[in-house]
């Protein structure tokens, strides 16, 4: 598999098209309140990082990395049911460590829902370790993270 990984810097037509179907594929567990992603407004900001996976030129996953004060959260990971079991999840969630990495960040955090089990086994398979909630997930009214899986890497 050739795969190459894009940053994109704006909303093209394939980073809206796999938000678009993460959102779709999280609305079948999860209350709209339980739902934690950045909207595609937020992530086309300075302090995060999006890229989109492709494989001969074919958009196959996205993800990013959102930067906040010596802070990193990897948010909006998906990759398209055609493309799941061939390393393209492992290859996106390797550059945003990379990328944290390259900004002196020493904790990479992330939340994702009890129901995404493929997706625990990716972090846990990565190094990534179950942890409390953080940020502002550690303010949040109970029923919004009752379903959240919080988990973070030492990237230092």
């Amino acid at each position: 598999m050739a795969l190459e990984l894009e940053q994109a810097i704006s909303p093209t037509h394939d980073a809206r098209a796999l938000i678009g179907e993460l959102n779709a594929e999280l609305a079948g567990p999860y209350a709209p309140d339980q739902r934690h992603g950045l909207s595609i407004d937020r992530v086309f900001q300075p302090d995060v990082m999006f890229f989109v996976a492709r494989e001969r030129g074919q958009a196959m996953g996205c993800g990013g990395v959102a930067f906040a004060d010596g802070f990193a959260e990897v948010k909006r990971m998906y990759v398209r049911p055609k493309a799941r079991g061939r390393g393209v999840a492992r290859a996106i969630l390797d550059r945003l460590e990379l990328e944290a990495r390259r900004r002196g960040i020493t904790r990479l955090t992330l939340e994702t829902g009890d129901a995404q089990l493929a997706a625990i086994r990716l972090y846990e398979a990565a190094g990534f370790t179950r942890c409390a909630a953080f940020g502002a997930y550690a303010d949040m009214p109970p029923r919004a993270i009752v379903h959240s899986i919080f988990f973070e890497k030492r990237t230092g």
